[in-house]
């Protein structure tokens, strides 16, 4: 597994959707070097379903070594999110390194998604990674080794990937756009945009509520391993490292890593294989799974319950 380097003590990371899953295994990794961690994230109260708020994530953060910020945020409101960056930059002096975690999907039909829906995965999506970006990026050019880092797919235009939720790829796909085109309009700037995605399943708590129970668990990885791969790129230097669709698991070969049994929630059974990488149907053929029909969640961060 990849080991801590003290590169990000100090360092003010920005990660959106952190009260739970992958963002808040990227702030705990980060923690533990002493990192500063504003978790921007809606949940505040308990979900009766979900385990953690954006406090008990705090508390988290705080015992593994880090600073952290709890900011109640809605991707969608720019006032919520301008709110969260001043209040950021009041405590910690600037931004370093913004996560665009938050997500939300529905793994649903033309005719069987709302436009409700379709909205809400548009508005979190791509145009919440769109916003935080934006409203982050006037800080992150006084950054040292500025890194914006979005929690989505290769932009793979295999018509399978499109025809059974169109909707929902082409929200996450936008968020992939964000990294593309903000890589080449800031590079002369030294602001790193790179995109990261796990090879196979990785369960957290609301993949769990989504698969009924855990079924997968024994097929996936666990959110460490986004986190180490994450650690690592923004470990690197934004100038020379950035337009890159990274894999988890190529980034931490790349880095010598080369047992990732560690990572596995079932070191003996075979991997379930995550959307939007080539091979999927022949790698889901070998656990017999079917990981194409899902209920609705918003985001990373929390699941809807008026969807």
């Amino acid at each position: 597994m990849a080991q801590n380097t003290g590169k990000l003590k100090g360092k003010t990371l920005f990660i959106t959707g952190a009260s739970r899953g992958i963002g808040k295994a990227i702030a705990l990794k980060a923690a533990r070097d002493g990192a500063n961690i504003i978790i921007a994230a809606k949940t505040a109260e308990p979900h009766p379903k979900l385990p953690g708020t954006i406090y008990t994530a705090a508390k988290e953060i705080e015992e593994a070594g880090g600073q952290a910020l709890p900011c109640i945020v809605d991707v969608r409101d720019e006032t919520s999110v301008a709110k969260a960056v001043e209040l950021a930059v009041e405590r910690y002096g600037g931004i370093d390194i913004v996560v665009n975690n938050a997500s939300a999907i529905s793994l649903t039909g033309t005719l069987e998604t709302p436009m409700k829906r379709y909205d809400l995965m548009h508005h979190i999506n791509t145009r919440g990674t769109y916003l935080v970006s934006k409203l982050c990026i006037p800080h992150l050019r006084k950054s040292s080794n500025p890194h914006i880092l979005n929690i989505s797919p290769p932009l793979n235009m295999n018509p399978r990937w499109f025809k059974d939720h169109a909707a929902y790829t082409m929200a996450k796909y936008g968020m992939s756009m964000c990294a593309l085109g903000m890589a080449e309009e800031f590079r002369d700037e030294g602001i790193a945009c790179n995109a990261l995605w796990p090879e196979t399943a990785v369960t957290t708590a609301a993949t769990k509520f989504l698969g009924g129970g855990g079924s997968m668990d024994r097929f996936s990885r666990k959110p460490e391993i986004m986190a180490d791969a994450a650690y690592v790129m923004l470990c690197k230097d934004s100038r020379s490292y950035t337009g890159n669709f990274a894999i988890d698991s190529q980034v931490l070969t790349d880095e010598g890593i080369a047992d990732l049994s560690p990572y596995a929630v079932d070191p003996g059974s075979p991997l379930a294989p995550d959307f939007f990488l080539d091979g999927y149907e022949e790698k889901l053929s070998k656990i017999g799974g079917d990981r194409s029909k899902g209920r609705f969640v918003d985001g990373k961060d929390t699941l809807s319950s008026k969807l």
